[in-house]
């Protein structure tokens, strides 16, 4: 007992040093040039709205958020002049409680969204807000954008969108620009004549082709340049840049808290000296983009959801600030599990905190991310049985290594079996083999759709920690036709999606070696019954 305990004291020490050392204050060397940024977008969702629900905050939410912001930037982006329904937001602009009124008291210039979607009546009802609210505050407003990413949607012909461009140009008395990626602006240069501004956006992790932070940066400097030429005359003005702070990689584009902030100074240095316009988004991260563009769609804000800035715009970062709690789940995790076979077999301190530390990763990449009720009840059964499952697979290897008789895990056949009665049962064969069929279905997923969903390590570290221990005690997996097509196409799915992805891309590099130990079993069982 002695011995386990001092056992538990020294791992727990090394699992706090082995969390330490990637969280490390960096990029303290790399500073941004003194002064507020130029804008930055604002979509005043609090973190529990979304526009899908028409639920608009209150002009105190706002109030608070421009309050923020104006600490920051000399200005905003909106996208939308319409705050609720079309009477709510005159009675705003009538009160000065709409946004730009809101900024107007706070002091921030505002560059006007008009949205423009496939519907006509819709479109009218935008701009016939926009142009009120852009006569309502001259000085506030000093721009006037009619349509976002319009073309990139297909959602108007070039001709109707220039139609309503004109339209709201000759009745506005600010710059109008319309605001498109870099493609479009190319393929469709006809739009340049009925606008002051050209607004491009330029998104490197989002491009086709996904850029390193330092690749983007050149981009960006020869992209300008590009579209200078491509346009004299005309004011060039980046819409949109940024970088995600959470998501999947895409390539050599990796989103983190660390890269965002580089991102973000480095790109403010640059644009101080080349005198280049831009908007950065965004302000708050958007908890409701999950549903759209993935985790990484919900992770570009400079403060998160509940407007809590997540690194200072000058010194060092840190990647997980709350680091220390998960390092303190992870002992814990660790000492309970080595706790659960009675500290007596010291070779299986270490797998227990492995175990442990897999469960904190687990609830890392899990809790920070709970923005639908969907997401809530996946995490409410994932993580209790990857919980569940750490602790049967640390007893069936302190059974199989004490050589005391150990039961059949149950197959894949008998799984099923119980599931379709409704009595799936919560044994350690039943939860490995559900484990190993979902990893199945995901890594499908990733291969055949996989441009908004991330790698799924936190959903399946467990798992896998236990393939592990089944590889170590030798304990052989049942081998009827469920587990060879859950493994075997696990297996097959993992070596294609790291093909899909590339080897630039870490995340995913990591993901699939991941999958192919947890199906590790069932090929070293299918190989050695060949045999």
């Amino acid at each position: 007992m002695i011995k386990g305990l001092s056992t538990c004291v020294l791992l727990s020490l090394l699992t706090i040093l082995l969390w330490r050392g990637p969280n490390q204050p960096q990029a303290g060397d790399v500073t941004m040039p003194a002064g507020k940024f130029n804008s930055l977008s604002y979509a005043p969702y609090q973190a529990w709205q979304t526009p899908m629900d028409k639920d608009f905050p209150t002009p105190a939410e706002i109030s608070r958020d421009l309050n923020l912001i104006k600490g920051q930037a000399d200005g905003i982006r909106t996208y939308s002049a319409i705050e609720g329904t079309p009477a709510e937001t005159l009675a705003r602009i009538k009160a000065g409680t709409d946004i730009a009124g809101l900024a107007k008291k706070a002091g921030l210039k505002m560059w006007l969204g008009i949205w423009l979607s496939a519907n006509p009546a819709d479109n009218a009802k935008e701009m016939a807000i926009g142009i009120a609210e852009a006569k309502a505050y001259p000085d506030t407003v000093t721009r006037v954008i009619v349509g976002n990413e319009v073309l990139l949607r297909r959602d108007l012909s070039v001709d109707d969108l220039i139609k309503d461009i004109d339209s709201v140009r000759a009745q506005v008395k600010q710059p109008v620009a319309y605001a498109d990626v870099t493609d479009f602006w190319e393929q469709f240069p006809q739009v340049a004549p009925h606008v002051d501004i050209v607004m491009i956006h330029f998104l490197p992790y989002w491009e086709n082709t996904p850029l390193s932070v330092d690749d983007a940066l050149a981009e960006i400097d020869s992209t300008t340049a590009h579209f200078k030429r491509l346009f004299p005359g005309k004011q060039i003005s980046i819409g949109e840049t940024g970088w995600p702070s959470r998501g999947r990689w895409r390539g050599p584009a990796a989103p983190s808290r660390v890269n965002e902030a580089v991102f973000l100074r480095r790109f403010v240095g640059l644009a101080a000296k080349e005198g280049v316009d831009y908007n950065l988004i965004e302000a708050f991260d958007q908890n409701w983009k999950y549903e759209d563009e993935g985790v990484a769609g919900a992770n570009w804000g400079i403060w998160n959801a509940d407007r809590v800035q997540k690194f200072p715009l000058n010194g060092p970062v840190v990647e997980h600030p709350s680091w220390p709690w998960y390092a303190a789940l992870a002992a814990l995790s660790g000492c309970l599990l080595f706790a659960a076979v009675g500290f007596r077999n010291l070779r299986l301190a270490v797998p227990a905190f492995a175990l442990g530390n897999g469960f904190a990763i687990a609830c890392m990449g899990t809790l920070p991310m709970l923005y639908d009720n969907w997401l809530r009840l996946d995490a409410l059964v994932n993580l209790p049985l990857q919980a569940l499952l750490a602790v049967l697979a640390l007893r069936r290897a302190d059974a199989i290594l004490a050589r005391r008789p150990v039961a059949p895990a149950r197959s894949g056949a008998q799984a099923l079996a119980g599931w379709r009665r409704m009595r799936p049962g919560l044994d350690y064969g039943g939860l490995w083999f559900l484990f190993l069929a979902s990893a199945a279905v995901f890594e499908a997923l990733l291969v055949f759709d996989g441009r908004y969903r991330d790698a799924p390590m936190a959903v399946f570290i467990v798992p896998a920690m236990a393939s592990v221990l089944r590889l170590w005690t030798k304990d052989r997996p049942a081998l009827g036709w469920e587990e060879c097509l859950a493994g075997g196409g696990l297996a097959v799915l993992a070596v294609v999606d790291v093909a899909i992805e590339g080897l630039a891309n870490l995340d995913f590099v990591m993901w699939n070696v991941t999958a192919l130990v947890l199906a590790a079993p069932v090929l070293l069982a299918y190989a050695q019954r060949k045999k």
